[in-house]
């Protein structure tokens, strides 16, 4: 489509602490006063980065307005797996705390003058795609749909889970070893107990992280997969085309 993608920087809070979210839509979409659904984008591990940065301008080229969101903090992101690590723990752990800063990112995306705020989806990867599904799992009513791309399956815990409204699609590699087939076949049983409508593509001899083209560590179980990443592309992009149709 034709469009003239403007981005942004915008700083929201939580909790008394300063987070920077990256916004990209259509300028049009503003001249014209239209509101657009608007898809969050969730992290990996090391923090918002120019990965996720590109994937919410993709979102814009498609009409919607991408919101790459952040979890730890304004400038806080890891360059070492330790570091990544560090940052990301805190929040496997206490998953309410998480689910803080999803809903203040939620909030902020709402906001913005180009978004329909009743109409709002999430992808995420790996630590994000953890996010995003649980997002999902908060019933959150104008959340619409999510993506989990190669993402941490391991529920949270953090009370009676509700009927998840949200519809939920899961891209997954099926030798991911943080993700193994019984964790697959859990969330499975998981969602259909929560009446949720969702969908797992597994993608045969493909690792963790396949949809990062930087992925190159086998010996960990991590590495990018280009057949896998287009057609967890183009699932991805039927899903909004369907929920947002």
């Amino acid at each position: 489509m034709n469009s003239q993608i403007k981005t942004e920087f915008l700083d929201y809070t939580d909790g008394g602490e300063t987070f920077e979210a990256y916004a990209a839509y259509d300028a049009a979409a503003i001249e014209k006063n239209e509101k657009r659904p608007c898809i969050l984008v969730s992290h990996a591990w090391g923090g918002q980065s120019d990965f996720e940065r590109e994937k919410a301008e993709k979102l814009a080229g498609l009409g919607y307005v991408g919101f790459a969101l952040d979890i730890y903090g304004k400038g806080k992101r890891g360059s070492t797996m330790d570091e990544n690590a560090k940052l990301m723990q805190p929040y496997v752990d206490d998953r309410k705390l998480l689910l803080s800063r999803l809903n203040a990112a939620l909030a902020a995306a709402a906001k913005h003058p180009a978004v329909d705020s009743s109409r709002i989806g999430a992808i995420g990867f790996c630590f994000g795609g953890l996010c995003v599904l649980d997002l999902a799992r908060s019933a959150a009513e104008n959340v619409q749909g999510v993506v989990s791309f190669h993402g941490l399956f391991s529920p949270p815990e953090i009370g009676e889970q509700k009927a998840i409204t949200a519809k939920v699609l899961i891209l997954h590699g099926y030798d991911d070893p943080m993700a193994t087939p019984e964790n697959m076949v859990g969330i499975a049983n998981e969602l259909t107990a929560a009446s949720c409508d969702w969908q797992i593509h597994a993608y045969g001899k493909t690792m963790h992280a396949f949809s990062n083209p930087g992925a190159n560590m086998p010996e960990n179980g991590i590495l990018y997969n280009e057949n896998a990443d287009k057609r967890s592309d183009r699932a991805m992009v039927n899903f909004f085309e369907e929920i947002f149709a």
